[in-house]
Parts: C-alpha cells; sequence; structure tokens
C-alpha cells in the first residue's frame, strides 16, 4: 500500500508525541520503573530509541557513514543493544529525555528531505526510505508500547496501527530467514480491523492461509509485544501458524517473545 512520505512523518510524529507525553512529567523513580523487556527500565527503553534515532540519522544523511561503521557494531553481535542501554544509564533522566527529544527532531527533519524509494542501510538488508521511516514508527510505538505497560497506562490504539501491520506483513520472510529457515512460498491472507471500525488486508483473497482478527493484536504479535495465546487471532493453515510463531517486524536477531499475560493493551 503506497504512503506518502509526507504521511508517514506526520504519523512518526504524532507517535513521538504520545511516548513523550507518557515520560516528561515522570519522577526519578518513574525513570527506573522495570518494562516487559527483561533487564530493561523505562529508562533504557527511552535512550535505545534515542541512540537509534541519532543512527537513523547517519543513515539518512550519510549512507556511506553508516555504512563504514555497521561492521564494528555487528560485530558486537547480540551484547551491543544491551551495551548501548547500560552506557546510557550514567545520563540523568532529564539528559534521557532532551537526547530522545534532540534525536527525534533531527530524524524527523532528515526524514522529511528523502525520497520515498530512495534506499537507505539499517542493520538489516537496505529499505526503501518508505519503509525505513514506517521502521521508526513501528520502533516507536512497541518501545512506547513497554513503557506503557510499565507505568500501568493502557494506550488508545490508532489508525498508525496500519503501518505497524503493513510493515508486519512485509516481514514475513525475514522472520523464518533470522532462523535459518527457509521462508514459504505460500501466500497468507492477512485481514485486519482498525480500531476505528475500517477493514485492512494484505495478500491474495483466495490464499488458503489466513490471520484475521484485531490490528492491534497482530501488531502486538509481530513486535512480539505479546504471546499468540493472549490474542483474538484466527490463525488458519500450517503456513500462517508457522509464520505466526516466528514473526518479527524489527531487523535483528529474533527476540525471545513474552510469555502470555504479559500486555496490558490487551486486559
Amino acid at each position: 500500500m503506497a504512503v506518502s512520505m509526507s504521511e508517514l512523518v506526520t504519523d512518526l510524529r504524532a507517535e513521538s508525541a504520545e511516548l513523550t507525553a507518557m515520560i516528561r512529567t515522570l519522577d526519578p523513580a518513574g525513570w527506573e520503573r522495570p518494562t516487559p523487556a527483561a533487564g530493561w527500565t523505562v529508562r533504557d527503553q527511552i535512550s535505545h530509541l534515542a541512540w537509534f534515532d541519532d543512527a537513523a540519522t547517519t543513515a539518512a544523511t550519510d549512507p556511506d557513514g553508516f555504512r563504514a561503521a555497521l561492521p564494528a557494531l555487528l560485530a558486537r553481535g547480540d551484547a551491543a543493544v544491551n551495551e548501548i542501554a547500560v552506557a546510557a544509564r550514567t545520563l540523568s533522566p532529564e539528559q534521557v529525555l532532551d537526547w530522545f527529544r534532540t534525536a527525534r527532531a533531527r530524524s524527523l527533519d532528515a526524514f522529511e528531505k528523502l525520497d520515498p524509494k530512495e534506499r537507505l542501510p539499517w542493520y538489516g538488508p537496505d529499505m526503501s526510505a518508505a519503509s525505513f521511516v514506517t521502521a521508526r514508527l513501528m520502533e516507536t510505538w512497541a518501545h512506547g508500547q513497554d513503557v506503557a505497560d510499565a507505568l500501568g497506562i493502557v494506550r488508545t490504539p490508532t489508525a498508525r496501527l496500519r503501518h505497524v501491520a503493513s510493515l508486519g506483513v512485509r516481514a514475513m520472510p525475514y522472520g523464518f530467514s533470522m532462523r535459518g529457515m527457509e521462508p514459504p512460498s505460500d501466500p497468507v491472507r492477512v485481514e485486519l480491523t482498525l480500531p476505528d471500525g475500517t477493514p485492512w488486508s494484505q495478500g491474495p483473497q483466495d490464499a488458503a492461509d489466513l490471520v484475521r482478527g484485531p490490528a492491534l493484536d497482530f501488531c502486538l504479535l509481530v513486535t512480539q509485544r505479546c504471546a499468540l495465546a493472549d490474542t483474538a487471532l484466527e490463525v488458519r493453515g500450517e503456513t500462517a501458524k508457522a509464520w505466526m510463531s516466528v514473526a518479527q517486524a524489527f531487523a535483528g536477531p529474533p527476540g525471545a517473545g513474552r510469555p502470555p499475560g504479559q500486555v496490558r493493551a490487551l486486559t
């Protein structure tokens, strides 16, 4: 589904504002609340986004420079993400908030200047600028869910979930590949209902395999923020079932997922 860069940046800006509203008045104890991501606090979630916002700005404005620095980070393996979070724990909550706001503003400014078809490097395969910005929105929404769960906030889902859902569908082969599995050739039909009741779908109508249900449930699952057992998704067919067991809309190594009952958004 084609979307304009202006639409993507506008929605990413709105997603950023929603997250900022959750954290801007937190006291020091609030910043240290544990989130569903094992070992990570609210502070870690926000510093993670800020660090990768800086990286995203580099990828958008200096792709050759980004590629030159990429091997050093990848050489650190799966530990790199935690190392980044640990290094930021020397900062005060005020410094982390200012970092996130500044880094996000810089990245939004850079994204507005991109051609949606321009190819940008990242930690997985290169992506079009449109997919790149969609991925930043997905990351913001997913880590925002971690923050909301830590703070006991039940967010009101929005139509911005359509971007997360679209990325989740397009990333279907990636989830298999990251686990050393051959991506299936059989198509899967995805039929979701957006929060306002609008139907949203991708995939051939005559596909034998189907995933159907609320867009929120699907987005939580493909970002590994909930277990399939916690959703109201209908999953029909062996390919669809296999996909739902490995789905990941994010770049990098597969995560451990979440045990049932850990997300407030579905309660």
